[in-house]
C-alpha cells in the first residue's frame, strides 16, 4: 500500500458516498480519484483497468455536465429505469467490448489477468454510462462488478483497493436502495 493508493481510496470513498447522495460534486472528486488510481493499476499492470481509468476520467466530465445541466430550476437529470431492451443492448455492448479488450490485451501486452481485467473494464464503462444518466440499474450492475474487482484486487495485492471495492459494494447497494425510491421513479 502506498500513500497514493491511500489518497486515492480515500477521494473514492468519498466520490462513491456523494454519489449515492446525488450530489455533483461526486464527479470532479472522482475525477481525481480516477486519475490517481490509472497511475496506479498501470504500475500493477492492470492495463485494462488503466486504459478504464483514463476514460472515466473523461466520463466524469460528462456525468458532471449531465447532473447539472438543468441549472437552478431543477433537481438536474432525475433518476430513471431502463427499458428491458435498452438495458440488453447496453450489457451486449459490454460483453463486445471485453472480448475486443481481452483478446487486444492478451495478445499484444504482458498484463497480469487481460481477460478478466478486461470483462471489468467493458462492463464498468456501462455502469459508469448508466450513472451518468442516473439510470437505476447502475447499481446492481456495480454490486456485481465491485464483487469481483474485490477479488482481483486482492490476487495483485492492492488491499487497500480491494477494501476500498468491499466499502464500494456496500454503498452501491445503499445507492441502489435510496435510488429506487427515489420521486422521480413514481411518477
Amino acid at each position: 500500500m502506498s500513500g497514493l493508493e491511500l489518497f486515492a481510496a480515500a477521494l473514492g470513498v468519498i466520490a462513491v458516498w456523494l454519489t449515492v447522495k446525488q450530489n455533483p460534486w461526486c464527479w470532479p472528486i472522482g475525477l481525481v480519484m480516477v486519475l490517481l488510481y490509472s497511475w496506479i493499476f498501470f504500475e500493477v499492470k492492470l492495463y485494462s483497468d488503466m486504459l478504464l481509468q483514463v476514460i472515466y476520467a473523461a466520463l466524469q466530465l460528462y456525468g458532471w455536465w449531465q447532473w447539472t445541466r438543468a441549472g437552478e430550476t431543477q433537481r438536474g437529470r432525475p433518476v430513471s429505469q431502463l427499458g428491458t431492451q435498452p438495458m440488453l443492448l447496453g450489457l451486449a455492448v459490454g460483453a463486445v467490448v471485453s472480448l475486443l479488450l481481452g483478446a487486444a490485451m492478451a495478445h499484444w501486452t504482458d498484463a497480469a489477468q487481460p481477460w478478466l481485467d478486461a470483462a471489468l473494464t467493458g462492463f464498468s464503462l456501462v455502469a459508469q454510462w448508466w450513472m451518468a444518466h442516473k439510470r437505476v440499474q447502475c447499481w446492481p450492475l456495480w454490486i456485481a462488478l465491485d464483487v469481483i474487482f474485490v477479488g482481483l484486487f486482492v490476487y495483485k495485492g492492492l488491499y487497500l483497493t480491494a477494501a476500498l471495492y468491499g466499502l464500494f459494494t456496500l454503498l452501491a447497494v445503499q445507492g441502489w436502495r435510496e435510488w429506487r425510491v427515489d420521486p422521480a421513479l413514481r411518477t
